[in-house]
């Protein structure tokens, strides 16, 4: 199997776990397919120097979350006017209104906060959020813990 092949299988195997990456951090159906691309990009820069040390989702959520905050860092240099403003990728979902209400409250937190409840809401173990994230598990059990309360506190249960 050529490598193309493999990483056209892999990428099939992991493009829901991207794309949910990419709509957390974009405003528009158009952000969120740009966003996409980068991060298949990135991940196939760095495909052949995958060597394996972390489990290979692990190493697609952190090349596709640091292909978004970069994204975010560089957007925050310039001014512009996206030409859509909201993304609704849930209207044929059967719990449309509570989802898109967490939805909603998650795309006001700030972007790091986002970027540890969303591996959360993935399942993801606090070593494995640890691991993507880059910082120590206790860490992230207390940065948890501040976003839950501030997601409560923001949707007034």
């Amino acid at each position: 199997m050529s490598i193309e092949q493999e990483f056209a299988d892999k990428l099939v195997q992991y493009k829901h776990i991207i794309y949910k990456v990419c709509f957390m951090y974009a405003d528009n159906k158009d952000d969120v397919n740009d966003l996409f691309q980068e991060s298949v990009f990135n991940i196939w820069k760095s495909y052949k120097n995958f060597r394996g040390e972390s489990s290979f989702v692990t190493w697609v959520y952190r090349i596709s979350l640091n292909t978004c905050i970069s994204d975010f860092r560089k957007k925050k240099k310039y001014d512009y006017v996206p030409l859509e403003q909201q993304v609704d990728i849930l209207e044929d979902c059967e719990h449309n209104e509570l989802l898109k209400e967490m939805y909603s409250l998650i795309k006001r937190l700030n972007k790091v906060d986002r970027m540890f409840i969303l591996l959360w809401l993935d399942e993801k173990s606090y070593d494995e959020i640890a691991e993507i994230t880059g910082t120590n598990r206790n860490n992230v059990a207390i940065k948890l813990h501040r976003i839950k309360e501030k997601l409560k506190n923001m949707s007034n249960l």
